[in-house]
């Protein structure tokens, strides 16, 4: 959609307030569990916080939109709709789909309930009404949605004699075959709140080499030239990882902020980077906060901590040690930093300085790390 209104289209950005309690069965082995309202008024309201940072609202003529099929769905008589616009649609033709080929033919399907199958109709019916009063000629999806699409054009065609068009992207799979999507496993979110900026980043930068090219691709605003030389580059010196550096940056700075994607980096070359040892306390609070999510985090009281004479008893605390004499092992073997300093036996509590007056990093080995906080 992007790149369609950087060429003078008007994008149509079209939220499934009223489908999304029907359940599309394209793709899916199963019946969908159906949202109910609360939960499909909250994905709407995400959605257009999401989407107002990739598209423009606001500069004339072909300034995006919107809509919610809620809104011209809700008041619909079953019993004329059906009659209106379920004649022009065979059950022959909307069996032939692939989507519902697969469900009802599938040995581990379940079959398909009347509910979904209407789906396709519903949906269908979505590109009419936007083409009869938003004058929307072309309607997008992923190519699971091919379907669902084409009877839109065919609809369209039956009930006003207008031509319209369908186009499909393929679904974006990973190397190992699996493709992205909501409802899968361990995928990355443009919600900050489901994927952290941190997270964002470093998905894209420990994506594999052959991802990486496939990605540059599909995701990068950078011209076909620009690509080409950087793939060039990457393949003559893979392992400056150049393309995930750069997917990692471009999109980060495009679905979060460049301040995000400034905090990010600057964290990441303190805490991680073997030259930073200092300016621990210039990092950004929620970027410390993101970078140990999902690592152990602990909270202690500040006043137990200042009651400590022994360091010992702190870092036990870190979970990184599974007893005082693994502990004691661990730093005879200088394998244990605070805050990015090795430490030893020796080392006194009072010689640590504590990040924005509550953090403590602590590290065994390379690879090992845990947040302590003080509360």
């Amino acid at each position: 959609l992007k790149h369609f209104q950087s060429h003078g289209h008007k994008p149509i950005v079209l939220i499934g307030g009223a489908t999304g309690m029907i359940g599309d069965p394209s793709g899916k082995s199963k019946e969908r569990n159906l949202l109910s309202q609360e939960v499909i008024d909250n994905n709407i309201s995400s959605l257009k916080k999401q989407f107002s940072k990739f598209l423009d609202f606001d500069c004339g003529e072909n300034s995006a939109i919107i809509l919610n099929n809620y809104e011209w769905t809700k008041d619909l008589n079953i019993i004329e709709f059906f009659r209106d616009y379920g004649k022009a649609l065979t059950v022959n033709y909307m069996m032939s789909k692939e989507s519902v080929k697969k469900r009802i033919s599938s040995e581990n399907s379940d079959g398909m309930s009347f509910t979904e199958f209407t789906y396709q109709l519903f949906q269908a019916y979505d590109f009419y009404f936007l083409n009869t009063n938003h004058n929307c000629s072309i309607q997008m999806g992923g190519s699971d949605q091919w379907g669902n699409i084409t009877s839109g054009v065919e609809l369209t065609r039956k009930k006003s004699g207008i031509k319209v068009h369908a186009l499909t992207c393929p679904l974006i799979t990973k190397a190992d075959g699996t493709k992205f999507g909501k409802t899968e496993e361990g995928n990355v979110w443009l919600d900050r709140d489901k994927t952290s900026p941190y997270k964002f980043y470093q998905y894209w930068l420990n994506t594999s080499d052959e991802d990486a090219i496939k990605y540059l691709k599909i995701f990068s605003f950078m011209n076909e030239a620009s690509v080409i030389k950087m793939i060039e580059e990457h393949l003559a010196s893979p392992h400056l990882r150049l393309i995930q550096k750069q997917l990692a940056s471009e999109l980060t700075k495009l679905v979060h902020s460049e301040d995000d994607l400034n905090n990010v980096i600057f964290a990441s070359n303190i805490i991680f980077s073997k030259e930073s040892k200092d300016n621990l306390s210039e990092i950004d609070e929620k970027t410390l906060l993101q970078i140990f999510d999902g690592l152990p985090v602990t909270k202690i009281s500040l006043s137990d901590y200042q009651k400590s004479e022994n360091i010992e008893n702190v870092l036990m605390n870190s979970s990184l040690f599974n007893s005082f004499s693994d502990l004691r092992r661990a730093l005879k073997e200088n394998s244990v930093s605070v805050n990015r300093k090795k430490i030893d036996a020796e080392a006194k509590i009072s010689g640590i300085e504590i990040i924005k007056n509550k953090y403590i990093i602590v590290q065994r080995g390379k690879k090992k790390y845990s947040l302590l906080i003080l509360e």
